[in-house]
Parts: structure tokens; C-alpha cells; sequence
């Protein structure tokens, strides 16, 4: 049921329709870290939720045939960096893969995109901008198809346990004015639909 409701006659106008309300559910700004071995990678994400509370899990939508994607599988884990409204030009940097990657004498990364960042878990990058992170070990990928198997979805749904959190000075203070967490109507960016 790809193409639109029974009866609806699924034509420009429709998906014109159909895109434009689902850019206008909310939804946050969020920079996703992944690793596998010495490969590096942040994607900006807008798919980023809790989905339960015993254990703590947080669901992530990734492109299906992404860097981040593959990271993710082989490494078993993810990062997500919330970042605040006043930082929303970050975002931008991370909408293709990494590839300016600066690491230090033990091989830590310090920089990507020419961004300072920092390592948690086992090595997950975190933007230092970030007002607050999550390190996840990944629990489940949900996948699915379309059009009854004949080609993979776009997207598949990453499940992370959290395992770490970490926050600024910055994080309490958001909220206090114009600042808040970084959302997808603090940008002229959209994704979906």
C-alpha cells in the first residue's frame, strides 16, 4: 500500500500532500556516531526516539545502503549527540560520510570533518559541541521490504540499549531563552516524507 489509500488516486498532489504532512511532525536533530576498527563516521539523523524505558532503549532510522549503516553492524554500537539550537550549522557537515579524520598518537579520533570530538564506549565519537550523548549497544535491526519483498526499504530501525550518557555544563542551561536541543524547525533541512 506504497502508492496511497484505496480509492485515492495516488498522483502528484497526493504525494505532495503526503510529504508535506509527514516533514511537519516534529522531530529532533541529532548527530549519529558510529565505529568499526580504525573506520570513523558521524551522519546527522532526524529518526532518533526512545522506544522503552526497562531497559532503556533508543531507536535510530539509518539508510539502509549507508556508511553509517555498515559501521553500525560491524562495530555493534552507536552514539548520539544532542546538540542545541545554537549549533545548527554542525549539522551540515554530516550529511555525506567522514572524510577528514584526525586521530592522536594511540589512535583516538580527535576530529572529524574538522570538528573536535571525543570517544566513548569503545570508541564511539561524540561531537565536543554536543550539549548531551548517548552510547548505545545495539539490541535489534529491524528491516523490512516493499511492494510485497520485490525491493528492500529505504531505512532500517536500529534498537540500542543505552549504555552511557554524558552531559555539559551547556545542558542545564538550555531552555533558560532562545536555546533549546537542536529540531528539524530550527533548519531549512527536511528528511522523510
Amino acid at each position: 500500500m506504497s502508492g496511497g489509500p484505496a480509492g485515492r488516486d495516488a498522483d502528484d498532489a497526493y504525494d505532495r500532500l503526503r510529504r508535506r504532512v509527514l516533514w511537519a511532525m516534529p522531530t529532533g536533530l541529532f548527530v549519529v556516531g558510529s565505529r568499526a576498527g580504525d573506520r570513523h563516521n558521524l551522519m546527522t539523523c532526524n529518526w532518533v526516539m526512545q522506544v522503552a524505558m526497562s531497559p532503556k532503549l533508543v531507536a535510530v532510522g539509518v539508510e539502509a545502503a549507508s556508511v553509517t549503516r555498515g559501521l553500525i553492524d560491524e562495530g555493534g554500537a552507536f552514539s548520539v549527540s544532542l546538540l542545541s539550537r545554537s549549533d545548527r550549522g554542525l549539522v551540515r557537515r554530516f550529511v555525506k560520510p567522514v572524510r577528514d579524520i584526525e586521530v592522536d598518537e594511540v589512535g583516538a579520533a580527535t576530529s572529524l570533518q574538522g570538528e573536535p570530538v571525543f570517544e566513548v564506549a569503545d570508541g564511539l565519537p561524540v561531537l565536543a559541541a554536543a550539549v548531551a550523548w548517548l552510547a548505545c549497544s545495539v539490541r535489534s535491526v529491524v528491516e523490512w521490504e516493499v511492494d510485497g519483498g520485490a525491493e528492500p526499504a529505504s531505512h532500517v530501525l536500529v534498537i540500542g540499549e543505552v549504555d552511557d550518557v554524558g552531559a555539559s555544563d551547556r545542558l542545564a542551561a538550555l531552555g533558560d531563552g532562545e536555546d533549546t536541543v537542536l529540531s528539524m524547525n530550527d533548519t531549512r533541512m527536511n528528511y522523510g516524507g
